[in-house]
């Protein structure tokens, strides 16, 4: 496994104490550092031979590896009152601070990329509040209270546990996955099976056999601006615990001032929110699909799904339930049979958060707008 101070550097748990235990690690290694933005500088390793010895010097323990590794990846340091390596998950953040963007800078050298950040930031307004950890900058974001607001990833795992602990006693704990650039965990609401009695009521009405339906919930959060605090209601399925994403989060945005209290709040809407998420998934049992396979490549196409992706699950879809009409609930979950083949693939939570986010999109569209006649090229 990769060493921590790794831009790739990825950590499943299965452990609930073992997570926030090393959560808490990791904010004991960070720091959050404000600068006026135009006092920022930013230097390219290989045009900074001096740099980077110093640098080595500098770091008591595992200097010329994170520098390795800093190499690898961005090749660039920002120094303020100190110089530090840049984290990959940065670089967006940086940009903006620079207010500068485009496809273009990812293919000029690095000496080059360092000067233009250096003009624009140069003469730049306000302050940039910087994520330090583990040896590197992982994000330059807005130093405006208003723009980003620092809600402590560990506090917000360890009140969502608190949460379940009080209101859902029995439930377990199914695992975690940590990246530089985003944190997530999935529980599983073990005797909270009338959360989904509604669901079952509508699976009933439309003469579906009655699966194994258990509520799950994610916390997904970041501390670089990928993400707020996010809550998604969830279902488990069957035996494997297949997922099956309901969307509908509850967000707490890193910005206007945010704060814990603001996410103890949306805790507090857990059951609300997931009768809710759970009766929109309903919805889809009323919806006539006449064309399938097409359907569900129009529906992946839209989502962003690869087309190798795609074509695999409206295969897997005809295989085991034909071509005939069906409902859009039933391509939906074929949809999410991708997170299932991910999971077995051993992708990591990272990434399956991601596609699960992506997924629930198809909740909310007029499946209808893609249910058409003829052949369909990708």
């Amino acid at each position: 496994m990769s060493e921590v101070y790794c831009d790739e550097f990825v950590k499943e748990m299965r452990s609930e104490n073992s997570f926030l235990k090393f959560l808490q690690e990791r904010e004991e290694n960070a720091s959050w550092q404000r600068y006026q933005v135009k006092a920022l500088i930013v230097k390219a390793l290989e045009s900074e031979p001096g740099l980077a010895k110093r640098l080595e010097q500098e770091y008591e323990a595992g200097g010329p590896r994170i520098l390795e590794d800093t190499v690898k990846n961005t090749g660039l340091t920002v120094e303020a009152e100190a110089c530090y390596p840049l984290r990959s998950c940065a670089i967006k953040s940086l940009l903006d601070r620079a207010r500068i963007n485009g496809n273009a800078l990812k293919k000029v050298k690095k000496p080059v990329l360092a000067e233009i950040l250096n003009r624009c930031l140069n003469v730049g307004r306000g302050d940039a509040l910087l994520r330090i950890a583990d040896g590197k900058v992982s994000a330059v974001l807005s130093g405006d209270a208003k723009d980003y607001a620092i809600l402590p990833t560990p506090e917000l795992f360890r009140r969502t546990v608190e949460y379940l602990d009080r209101y859902f006693p029995d439930r377990t704990f199914a695992g975690a996955c940590y990246s530089h650039a985003q944190v997530t965990a999935l529980w599983e609401l073990t005797g909270s099976d009338d959360m989904l009695d509604a669901y079952r009521a509508a699976l009933r009405a439309h003469d579906y056999a009655e699966d194994d339906f258990y509520p799950a919930l994610r916390l997904t959060t970041s501390d670089v601006g990928v993400s707020g605090a996010n809550l998604y209601p969830t279902i488990f399925k069957g035996a494997e615990d297949r997922i099956i994403t309901l969307g509908s989060p509850l967000k707490v945005e890193h910005k206007n001032g945010a704060t814990l209290h603001d996410f103890d709040e949306k805790l507090n809407q857990i059951f609300s929110q997931y009768t809710r998420a759970a009766a929109t998934l309903a919805a889809l049992l009323d919806i006539e699909i006449l064309y399938p396979y097409t359907t569900l490549l129009r529906v992946a196409k839209y989502l962003g799904i690869s087309k190798k992706m795609a074509l695999e699950t409206a295969d897997l879809h005809k295989a085991q339930y034909g071509d005939g009409p069906c409902s859009a609930h039933d391509l939906y979950c074929s949809l999410n049979e991708i997170l299932y083949v991910m999971q077995c693939e051993g992708v990591s939570g990272i990434k399956i958060a991601s596609m699960e986010e992506t997924i629930s999109r198809a909740l909310h569209i007029r499946w209808t707008d893609y249910d058409m006649p003829g052949e369909f090229k990708w």
